[in-house]
């Protein structure tokens, strides 16, 4: 046996042999599972710097061929094969030589870094299970809930994010998971910030964060809803009333851009008029700073006036869907009002939308009208301070893709209301480190004004009839 053929010999892979076969078909069988009809044409030509770059790339395809080189085959076979079977068992032996001894040399790769599987021991898991236990202020400024709060939610969206352990490592908590997503609302910390905080890799705490906020809309679902009777308006109207003393105020509307990174291949369709990227949200809420509706995702480039039509809710307002009361009579004498919601110069004045006097040679009327107005519409810019304060992920951009971000969004307008509805609104925390408050809608860019928009008579009618009334019951006050 010349050195050559032992060479041959030795490195035949095993795996792909069928067991029932004879031994002298093994050659002619490894030919044929390599799809060896190009290979064997090159074979033929000699060349065996090409053939061995062939090989090299079918193995990559098939690269369980040749695992087992442990086959010893007597070299009276060699002699019933052809000269193209020989030359490319030669390529083939060359080639496993070459990766045996590459396999030598190369650094082994590490499944997983070594410190991320001691969570235990560099993830702060620990000091959030002692101030859960002893310093509940410090605990809700870390996690924006109370420890009854995120036991209830942990309650909640458990099955939909715990997973199995499983022989390569156990699997991450429930309690862990809500626990960086909430965090990563919280605070402006990017993933590879958070990589650090609970010694997981930023790739798995994107996965998690996604998976948790599906999972908090999901269960959190009948916290954001229009009301759906008459009755229910009517209860809406009387609190605006009582609160900002606008009659027949429903809710107030108002649209924020949340800045994102520029998605790739996207040109200009996330581009606003501020020269940045974003997606929208446009709100509606009620006098208690709860959403009753909230409209996520549209792009930034969409004109303020096809923001607002483009939502669901619009289209219900329009078409007389909304279950809205019918008029009713304010002050007796006057005429009768409709039942409005109140916005800004970015909307356009509709019978059931209403908007300021714009000018500057308005009536003391029109100038009292505005400010009555003003404290309505005010509801919802402290739902966005409110908001941008606690989930301060809205406050840079979200360098996520557009339905990532939507979903981070939604998420923290859920969390929102259900935190309103467990929470004292005394339990809000909306000031900074220097006294000052933070919750003044301001952190987010707001929609464009415009005030080219024309307006219906009947539009212009309906806020007229407004003014007067608002007016005489300022004067019945004095």
């Amino acid at each position: 046996m010349t050195a050559v053929q032992y060479t041959l010999i030795h490195f035949l892979p095993i795996t792909s042999y069928p067991n029932h076969l004879p031994n002298y078909t093994y050659i002619s069988f490894i030919i044929r599972t390599i799809h060896g009809q190009i290979f064997l044409q090159i074979c033929l030509q000699s060349n065996f710097t090409l053939a061995a770059h062939t090989f090299k790339q079918i193995r990559k395809q098939n690269c369980n061929f040749y695992l087992n080189c442990e086959l010893i085959i007597l070299c009276d076979y060699c002699k019933m094969c052809s000269k193209k079977d020989i030359l490319a068992l030669m390529i083939i032996a060359e080639v496993c030589c070459e990766d045996e001894a590459e396999s030598k040399t190369r650094k082994p790769r590490k499944w997983v870094k070594d410190w991320f599987l001691e969570k235990e021991r560099f993830s702060n898991e620990k000091l959030v299970r002692h101030l859960k236990g002893s310093e509940p202020i410090d605990y809700k400024n870390y996690l924006r809930m109370t420890c009854a709060t995120f036991d209830e939610l942990l309650y909640k969206v458990a099955p939909f994010i715990t997973k199995q352990d499983t022989l390569m490592r156990d699997a991450i908590s429930a309690e862990t998971r809500l626990n960086i997503t909430l965090r990563y609302l919280a605070k402006r910390n990017d993933f590879e910030d958070l990589k650090f905080f609970y010694a997981v890799s930023p790739q798995a705490i994107e996965k998690i964060v996604i998976e948790t906020c599906q999972a908090i809309i999901h269960v959190l679902q009948g916290c954001i809803k229009l009301p759906k009777t008459t009755d229910e308006w009517r209860k809406e109207a009387e609190l605006f009333e009582q609160v900002s003393g606008f009659p027949n105020c429903i809710g107030a509307i108002d649209g924020k851009h949340v800045e994102i990174k520029k998605p790739a291949n996207s040109g200009s369709f996330y581009f606003n008029y501020k020269k940045t990227f974003s997606i929208v949200l446009m709100a509606v809420v009620n006098a208690n700073l709860e959403f009753l509706m909230v409209d996520v995702g549209q792009n930034g480039r969409v004109s303020d006036g096809g923001v607002f039509s483009n939502t669901t809710f619009a289209k219900l307002l329009s078409e007389g869907n909304l279950q809205v009361p019918q008029s009713r009579v304010v002050v007796p004498g006057e005429e009768s009002l409709p039942y409005v919601f109140v916005a800004d110069d970015a909307f356009a004045l509709t019978k059931n939308i209403l908007k300021p006097y714009t000018g500057y040679h308005l009536t003391r009327q029109q100038e009292h009208f505005n400010a009555k107005l003003s404290s309505a519409r005010v509801k919802v810019e402290n739902v966005f301070g409110i908001l941008a304060n606690r989930f301060q992920v809205l406050l840079k951009p979200i360098n996520l893709c557009p339905e990532k971000a939507t979903t981070i969004v939604l998420t923290c307008c859920y969390l929102h209301n259900f935190l309103r509805q467990k929470d004292t609104p005394d339990s809000v925390n909306t000031t900074g480190s220097n006294g000052q408050s933070q919750g003044d809608g301001n952190n987010m860019l707001p929609l464009e004004l415009t005030h080219a928009r024309n307006s219906t008579n009947l539009a212009k009618r309906t806020r007229d009839a407004f003014c007067n009334v608002i007016n005489h019951n300022n004067n019945a006050n004095q």
